[in-house]
């Protein structure tokens, strides 16, 4: 009798192509089907809530797959992990329900974007932060992410080239933080276009540079043109951190751990 197994994973991007299977490259997808052939002798379609790009990284990405297997539900995380790169863990796995899709399931996400301003780059996240060394405006940029908020047509935030046909999207939070030399935008929506949160954050950027309006979020969204908003910023400052659904929430489990 097959059982349906939702994990939380959590991995870092730099080494993988994304985290879809590819043929141009190795997937952080295609690490945990290896890690779950050898667990389980199957070959498993794992799904995900969503994808990310190559370099980009996630603290709480959702799956789940179909098994056969007997084995208890939490010993999958450990036995996974045994088998997986040590960039990419499994933190969390239990049985759920066959109603559950890690993707189609989901309510909200959540992304964080990492800036480290100063004069010199952190070696020690070079992979996890962007480093911006001219000065920013914070208090533009401040004011230039509440422009997001709610629902509007984000076209001119996708990337060109991408089939969408509905393009509208709600934001629930978009707000910048400061800690020291750190800058870190949070973003939640219902749902991401392709580069959406990436594209915000270069126009946001360029803002705070004062090299662009301080209205240019409205005047994108209301032209709804790609030129009209900024350059997509580099993907490795980009962290999936958070899904949520009716009755699950990766915050209140990653809590409980």
């Amino acid at each position: 009798m097959s059982r349906r197994i939702r994990l939380i994973v959590a991995y870092d991007g730099t080494a993988y192509v994304g985290w879809q299977l590819q043929e141009n490259g190795v997937s952080v997808q295609q690490r945990l089907n290896e890690a779950l052939l050898a667990v389980t002798g199957e070959t498993i379609q794992l799904h995900g809530s969503g994808r990310t790009d190559s370099a980009v990284h996630a603290r709480a990405q959702v799956a789940h797959f179909d098994t056969e297997a007997r084995m208890p539900a939490d010993k999958f995380a450990i036995a996974m992990n045994m088998r997986l790169p040590r960039d990419i863990r499994v933190l969390c796995s239990e049985e759920t329900t066959e109603a559950f899709h890690a993707r189609f399931s989901a309510k909200n996400k959540t992304y964080r974007y990492t800036v480290q301003t100063g004069l010199h780059a952190d070696v020690f996240c070079r992979d996890t932060a962007l480093h911006v060394h001219t000065p920013l405006n914070f208090e533009r940029m401040r004011l230039a992410a509440q422009d997001a908020l709610g629902e509007h047509n984000f076209s001119a935030f996708m990337s060109a080239g991408s089939a969408l046909e509905r393009t509208v999207r709600t934001v629930y939070r978009s707000e910048w933080t400061q800690a020291g030399q750190y800058l870190y935008y949070d973003v939640s929506a219902n749902g991401f276009l392709y580069n959406m949160v990436r594209i915000l954050v270069g126009t946001m950027l360029e803002i705070g540079s004062e090299k662009r309006p301080q209205d240019s979020i409205r005047r994108a969204l209301a032209s709804g043109l790609r030129e009209d908003a900024g350059a997509t910023a580099p993907p490795h400052g980009l962290t999936l951190m958070r899904v949520q659904y009716e009755d699950f929430d990766t915050d209140e489990v990653l809590r409980r751990l």
